[in-house]
């Protein structure tokens, strides 16, 4: 028996299974993104970047806190192809649109990323702004462009819901944070930041790499850390030419325990490349060492100098504080260094914002201390003397 078809039915046929085809093949081509690219990630040890062909980028944050056995893993993918992309939402975080429009963060260390990268526009949102201390985002802060979020382990989450970010940029010491948890209930996404885990110096700066992709901005956050390194590891050979390595201290005490940094933290990464022998290099421990004053004392009594003394930023409220303070050399020769005192105009610490950011600034600083010979016309952006 023959069938003969209405040349319209025909036509109507073939649409269908050419729009059929079609539709299989874009989910099939955007489904698959199993041939993921892996971007160079030199000194960062907590997260990674993948990119597919498709432009879709999974970023993965493998320590989002200290000795976290969680991993997070997000998609981004350009807001022109969100809705044509399917991926299966079980086995992401977040899957976000880029670039990001509106964005919250929630650390000081967020914001000269977002500076550096010119997309400080975007910030909508941020918990106790009188931290920060960036006179151009202080500006929009006045302006009413931020608006004030309360504080880390609290974040007003109505204020949140109500600017409906494309994302909120978190940091968590834990997995018990509950805001973020009443958040992301509310469909809107929160990518872990671990930057403040990084244990060296680059490693930190190279976050800004974490950042760029919600902006596409890639090539310009390479640009920028590719200065910086360059910027650092040229620090760094000069002060290898010192003729001499003095010896270091650091901290100061709270109560009766003495806080300074383990040989293998951030810090301490600081001194030895700024050519300086830190008398606590040797200790194994990357956070920070809680000590009595005697301990102190007896290592550290003839230091050449003494960096960091926690929140003091002059010798009168050091002695007020501790005795104890007046029996090292570097406070009798008055060869004490801090960061306290730089501060923005509502007394947040530069250091604690910036210095992630641009390690050579840091090291450029230390070598000056210790080495003034070798930078003479340098001007100190986060240590000074004390007053």
């Amino acid at each position: 028996m023959q069938i003969s078809l209405h040349p319209k039915s025909v036509l109507y046929f073939l649409i269908t299974v050419l729009l059929v085809s079609c539709k299989q093949e874009k989910k099939e081509k955007f489904e698959n993104i199993a041939t993921l690219k892996k971007k160079e990630i030199r000194f960062a040890k907590g997260f990674t970047i993948e990119k597919s062909s498709d432009a879709i980028t999974i970023i993965k944050i493998t320590s989002p806190w200290p000795d976290a056995e969680a991993t997070f893993t997000y998609a981004l993918i350009p807001r022109e192809k969100i809705e044509h992309i399917h991926l299966n939402k079980d086995e992401y975080d977040a899957i976000i649109a880029i670039p990001v429009e509106k964005i919250v963060v929630t650390s000081t260390t967020h914001i000269p990323a977002l500076e550096a990268l010119g997309v400080e526009d975007r910030l909508i949102g941020f918990p106790d702004t009188k931290y920060i201390s960036s006179v151009k985002t202080r500006k929009r802060i006045a302006n009413g462009f931020i608006k004030e979020l309360g504080n880390n382990e609290s974040i007003n989450t109505e204020m949140v819901l109500e600017m409906n970010p494309d994302v909120v940029i978190g940091f968590s010491i834990n997995n018990q944070n509950k805001t973020y948890e009443t958040i992301q209930r509310s469909n809107i996404p929160v990518v872990y930041n671990g930057d403040w885990t990084e244990q060296s110096p680059l490693g930190k700066a190279e976050w800004i790499k974490f950042f760029a992709p919600f902006f596409k901005k890639e090539a310009m956050a390479d640009s920028i850390f590719r200065e910086i390194n360059t910027a650092y590891v040229a620090a760094k050979t000069l002060a290898k030419t010192a003729a001499r390595k003095p010896t270091v201290m650091s901290g100061a005490m709270y109560k009766d325990v003495w806080y300074l940094p383990a040989g293998k933290s951030w810090g301490a990464q600081f001194l030895e490349d700024a050519n300086a022998n830190y008398l606590w290099k040797d200790s194994p421990e990357t956070g920070s060492l809680s000590l009595s004053w005697e301990v102190v004392l007896e290592k550290s009594k003839t230091a050449d100098f003494w960096i960091g003394p926690a929140q003091f930023t002059a010798y009168q409220s050091m002695s007020e504080a501790s005795e104890h303070y007046q029996q090292f050399d570097a406070f009798q020769n008055k060869k004490i260094f801090t960061f306290s005192n730089t501060k923005g105009v509502t007394g947040g610490l530069l250091y604690y914002e910036l210095a992630p950011q641009r390690p050579d600034l840091v090291l450029k600083d230390l070598i000056y201390i210790f080495h003034p010979e070798l930078l003479p016309a340098h001007q100190s952006v986060f240590f000074k003397p004390l007053e």
